[in-house]
């Protein structure tokens, strides 16, 4: 007896390993090249390569906690990653506005686990900022996070197209 299984969309965790490599070797030339807290700039009054360490979440979110925050961010990484793992099981392999998304934030997510699970803290070095005002520090893992974030809400907003012949 053979059944009948539709593929999914598990394919795409080669976009996740894909963020997770740039993620890693951005951050390893980062370390490498920058001084931490010396702002290089890339677009004079735009962009600038920092190299910051955070040891908190999102804009420094609990990066003074004392500690603890890094093993409550690295339960959430691993949670959250399993369970869009779980959805891109679940989703059929052409859904490409759900899996596109979901294989970013995994990606991004697992990317600063690594940082967090390795040195305790995650690596940040893009810095985008006009005159006085300056957007905390990020890599590409809070990129691709934050892009399929996005992506989700937008792609979820235009809904699904009924079939032909339903009301």
């Amino acid at each position: 007896m053979r059944v009948n299984v539709k593929p999914n969309a598990l394919i795409w965790l080669a976009l996740s390993a894909l963020v997770i490599a740039l993620d890693q070797v951005t951050k390893y030339f980062a370390i490498e090249l920058l001084e931490p807290y010396e702002a290089h700039a890339v677009i004079p009054g735009f962009l600038n390569w920092t190299l910051a360490y955070n040891a908190g979440a999102a804009f420094s979110f609990l990066h003074d906690a004392g500690g603890w925050q890094r093993w409550l961010f690295t339960v959430l990484a691993i949670a959250v990653s399993a369970v869009l793992v779980v959805w891109l099981r679940r989703t059929p392999r052409g859904e490409w506005r759900t899996a596109l998304p979901l294989a970013l934030v995994i990606g991004g997510a697992l990317g600063n686990l690594i940082d967090r699970v390795r040195v305790g803290h995650v690596t940040d070095f893009i810095e985008v900022y006009h005159q006085q005002w300056s957007w905390p520090a990020f890599n590409v893992a809070d990129s691709a996070i934050s892009v399929g974030a996005v992506l989700l809400i937008l792609f979820g907003l235009g809904g699904r197209k009924a079939p032909q012949g339903t009301p």
